[in-house]
């Protein structure tokens, strides 16, 4: 494979991974039940919140994974983590495409 080929694979890599990251964090937490309308009943989240309501005396503190993990999944992530999760990915994504055969 030429260099140009390998940057221009690389360069794919990096743009798909970084998109990949930032848009299955939502979606993934949609499943698990973090929900904009709140936590879905029967759901992962609800299992969580009740364990973590248990331990903390009958409600889930303030900056708790539950907390966290509801708030992103109510309004999104914020800029900085989007930039955050998509340099993460993208990262991955290059190093991924340059290793591919």
């Amino acid at each position: 494979m030429s260099n140009m080929s390998k940057v221009a694979l690389v360069a794919v890599g990096a743009t798909v991974g970084g998109a990949i990251a930032v848009t299955s964090v939502p979606a993934v937490l949609g499943v698990a039940g973090f929900t904009k309308a709140g936590i879905a009943g029967g759901s992962m989240a609800a299992k969580m919140m009740s364990a973590a309501a248990v331990a903390n005396g009958g409600g889930v503190a303030s900056g708790s994974l539950v907390a966290v993990l509801q708030s992103v999944g109510a309004g999104g992530l914020s800029t900085m983590a989007s930039t955050a999760l998509g340099s993460a990915g993208s990262a991955l994504g290059s190093i991924l495409a340059y290793w591919a055969k």
